[in-house]
């Protein structure tokens, strides 16, 4: 297919956390189900099952929110061990199809099929036997999409959910998207998405007319980009292997915590978190970086860089702590804190304490 044009599928499962669940407890079929935290606990939705959305439940509510509008909710822990055991085997079949697989997340991946077909067509076939595949050999749901770029598919295959296949032949890319919300772009978020509306840009289609010299005016490399979208341009390859950017470790409270020994004892645990995720990916962290919402939901972010780059538990701990004073006055009630590191290379050698 050296002229023709890319064939990517986007596959994503179905409230994957939630249809684990089922699948583990089949008593749970067609139950409104949701995984995450308790509401006494001040827990959110990580996933929903399809009988639960239909209450209007979404993954990141409150759980509270959530029990409030479906009385026999059942609420499951998050079990991720268990969860990542159902992905491997779904990306072991992805794997089989083409070595150009691209793993967004445990529940979605991109893959490139264009050498794998002898012609276009034969990319929709493929992403059918996929499906099916995945249906049979792990007893999973999945959606895909099927286009020429990343952007298209990745729309396309939340187009029709759950258990969908939705096509985007060569050339109907634009009139594809052009209904749709500009919110249903990569990279329009809330804040730009008002913007544009301010402008009288709601849809893909409104987006497409304006030209990419004034949304480059407006919102500079980033205009360009939109144009290009609006016009469902996407060159981006799909890529193997992902550089790992940040770690971090946060935690929403059950109840808010207002003295200093407390939050000192959190950020230790958080640090030991961040130092060992940084030795796993055999990282270390140059900047180190705490994130600090108080009882009112104000939130706060901070960072300092460090001398030298490390993974080392106190030297994180230590920068934490120190960012952590120059924010937070003593009896300020806290919601949630949160630890990360930054700025990763490959660790200097330096010496550990033992």
């Amino acid at each position: 297919m050296a002229d023709s044009p890319r064939a990517i599928l986007h596959l994503d499962l179905d409230a994957f956390f939630a249809a684990v669940e089922v699948l583990e407890n089949p008593t749970l079929e067609n139950k409104p189900v949701v995984v995450g935290g308790r509401p006494e606990q001040r827990g959110v939705v990580a996933a929903a099952s399809y009988p639960a959305r239909a209450f209007g439940i979404h993954s990141a509510m409150p759980m509270a929110q959530a029990a409030s509008l479906c009385p026999d909710l059942v609420i499951v822990p998050a079990r991720h061990s268990i969860y990542r055991e159902y992905s491997y085997q779904v990306m072991s079949l992805l794997h089989e199809v083409t070595p150009l697989v691209e793993q967004m997340s445990v529940d979605e991946a991109f893959l490139d099929v264009t050498d794998q077909v002898a012609a276009w067509a034969g990319a929709v076939d493929l992403a059918r036997q996929l499906q099916q595949r995945v249906r049979d050999e792990v007893q999973l749901s999945a959606s895909l999409g099927v286009a020429t770029n990343k952007l298209v598919a990745k729309v396309a295959s939340d187009r029709d959910k759950p258990g969908g296949l939705t096509v985007v032949q060569p050339g109907q890319e634009a009139a594809f998207l052009a209904p749709l919300p500009v919110r249903a772009l990569w990279g329009v978020g809330p804040v730009t998405a008002q913007k544009l509306a301010g402008m009288g840009v709601r849809t893909v289609a409104d987006l497409a007319q304006v030209s990419e010299t004034e949304l480059e005016a407006r919102f500079g490399q980033h205009g360009r980009a939109m144009a290009r979208k609006a016009q469902g341009i996407d060159r981006r390859p799909v890529v193997t292997e992902h550089e790992v950017k940040s770690v971090s470790h946060e935690r929403t409270f059950s109840r808010d915590l207002g003295e200093a020994e407390a939050l000192e004892a959190q950020l230790q645990t958080m640090s030991r978190g961040v130092a060992r995720r940084l030795r796993k990916a055999e990282m270390a962290a140059g900047t180190v970086s705490i994130k600090i919402r108080y009882a009112d939901f104000t939130t706060l972010t901070r960072q300092t860089s460090l001398s030298v780059p490390t993974d080392e538990e106190e030297i994180i701990y230590r920068a934490a702590v120190g960012l952590l004073h120059k924010v937070w006055r003593p009896g300020q009630r806290v919601r949630l804190l949160g630890v990360g590191g930054q700025q990763l290379s490959p660790p200097a050698g330096q010496l550990r304490l033992l």
